[in-house]
């Protein structure tokens, strides 16, 4: 429960930053203004941002009621979210930093991002309660990139770690970890619909 509101927490300053950089010019950092798809930056920031803070509350309104109004419209919501998110991300990938490996990485966040969310709502479509849910963790887990790479970059910069030597590894191990640990988690509570 505590490491559950720690990641609460993040998920929710995270966000906050992501939907200010996108409601307020004035905050945006330079790399913003300067990026050759502002668009695709600011649909990035608040698309991220919205399913950032709506994730947690999914599997808390999912554990009340499977079917509450609220969770099927925010998760309506984190679908949108996800959707203008990953896909401007797809977009952002080719102008990453650092080269060529850091935007492989990007590049496959967003695409498997897209993948798990568009498979969660097509098993929810079908009333697949369970299936769904696993694959929302999974979706969630990539979601939680945003924070691990926040974390990660300041923590390689205070190692001594050059830019440009970290982030094309934290272009990776801000998601491969925690879609392990998802996978980790699935593992070990191994529920699931029937197939139809």
């Amino acid at each position: 429960m505590v490491l559950w509101s720690i990641m609460m927490l993040m998920a929710t300053a995270i966000a906050g930053y992501g939907l200010a950089l996108f409601a307020r010019p004035d905050l945006r950092p330079q790399f913003m203004r300067e990026s050759p798809v502002p668009i695709a930056v600011l649909a990035h920031f608040g698309g991220g941002g919205l399913a950032l803070l709506l994730g947690p509350w999914q599997f808390m309104t999912g554990r009340l009621r499977k079917r509450s109004t609220m969770h099927v419209r925010t998760g309506r919501l984190y679908v949108i979210g996800v959707l203008v998110g990953a896909s401007a991300g797809l977009v952002l990938a080719p102008f990453a930093q650092t080269g060529l490996t850091a935007r492989l990485g990007f590049g496959c966040l967003a695409l498997l991002t897209l993948g798990t969310t568009g498979r969660a709502f097509q098993l929810v479509r079908r009333g697949r309660i369970m299936e769904h849910r696993r694959w929302m963790i999974r979706s969630f887990a990539l979601i939680l990139a945003g924070v691990s790479l926040r974390i990660q970059i300041p923590v390689a910069l205070i190692a001594g770690l050059a830019f440009e030597s970290a982030y094309p590894v934290i272009a990776w191990s801000c998601w491969v970890p925690n879609l392990l640990i998802a996978e980790w988690f699935l593992a070990r509570n191994p529920v699931g619909d029937s197939p139809t």
